[in-house]
């Protein structure tokens, strides 16, 4: 299947926070970085490149970090798209720092979450991001002591909306009470639903819920199983399967999925002009 005249508008829509509306899917920038997220990509100028055909597929909404790299998604979503069209959302996280490829270690010090808050608006080139999430809770500072930092980012006009990353539906609903959320960023693909209860508690409160991973098909994509039989039936990849089977799975999922070359970048926004019948999303849902 190619991309033909699908765009990521065919994935719907949906309002972040009230007054933020995006096609469902959009596009995550992690893999715009090097191995194990660290450092530059291999090749900075396709990295430029995917950025901008992200957004003339119609995608308007995209996910990033400080800790991607550290600082070389932002760096690289402002040489590509900057300035920026007036519906383009851009997410950014803090609270997660960097010592190594691979090594992810949370910190979330309120002068912490500022600064990083300071750093993604001089990197992106923004006087205020949209969607600022709490990379990670951090365990050694009360949870009040973080969002409430947040908080006044956004009561003095540097963010727009919190958000949230992996966490359990008792941490969602200690955050809810200190603070509005407006979005929550798990690991929910087909192949893992670990998060389903999480995401169960978004849909009932109207936040957005970004998988992240969401192209992981794992065992479920072998030859001749029912992930691979629906793909060449539909003459599609079992990616884009996936895909379609997460945006099918509630109005208010927004997948990221992420890449670093064109071609897969085409491919995943042709998801969004998947349909998936009743029993085709009902034999998928069961296969985990």
């Amino acid at each position: 299947m190619t991309a033909g005249h699908t765009t990521a508008a065919d994935s719907g829509t949906f309002t972040i926070g009230g007054d933020m509306t995006v096609n469902r899917l959009g596009y995550g920038t992690m893999q715009l970085t090097g191995p194990g997220v660290w450092g530059d990509p291999k090749d900075p100028e396709e990295a430029v490149r995917v950025l901008r055909r992200s957004v003339e597929l119609g995608v308007n909404f995209i996910d990033t970090a400080d800790s991607y790299g550290p600082a070389v998604a932002e760096p690289l979503i402002r040489k590509a798209l900057h300035p920026y069209r007036d519906d383009l959302i851009i997410a950014t996280k803090a609270g997660l720092t960097r010592s190594g490829p691979n090594d992810w270690r949370p910190v979330g010090r309120p002068e912490y979450l500022r600064q990083q808050a300071e750093m993604s608006l001089r990197l992106l080139g923004l006087e205020r991001i949209d969607l600022f999430q709490l990379h990670r809770i951090d365990p050694k500072v009360p949870l009040a002591e973080q969002l409430g930092e947040l908080e006044l980012l956004r009561k003095e006009g540097k963010i727009r909306h919190i958000g949230l990353s992996e966490v359990s539906v008792e941490e969602l609903r200690e955050a809810r009470e200190i603070t509005e959320i407006v979005s929550v960023q798990n690991l929910y693909n087909l192949s893992n639903r670990k998060a389903e209860d999480v995401l169960e508690e978004a849909e009932s409160g109207g936040i957005a819920f970004i998988p992240w991973f969401p192209l992981a098909t794992g065992e479920l994509a072998k030859e001749g199983g029912p992930l691979d039989d629906i793909a060449k039936r539909l003459d599609a990849k079992p990616a884009q399967i996936a895909l379609a089977w997460l945006l099918s799975r509630s109005p208010v999922m927004l997948p990221i999925p992420g890449t670093s070359t064109l071609s897969h970048l085409e491919e995943n926004i042709a998801a969004a002009g998947l349909e998936l019948s009743a029993e085709d999303f009902e034999t998928l849902s069961k296969l985990a």
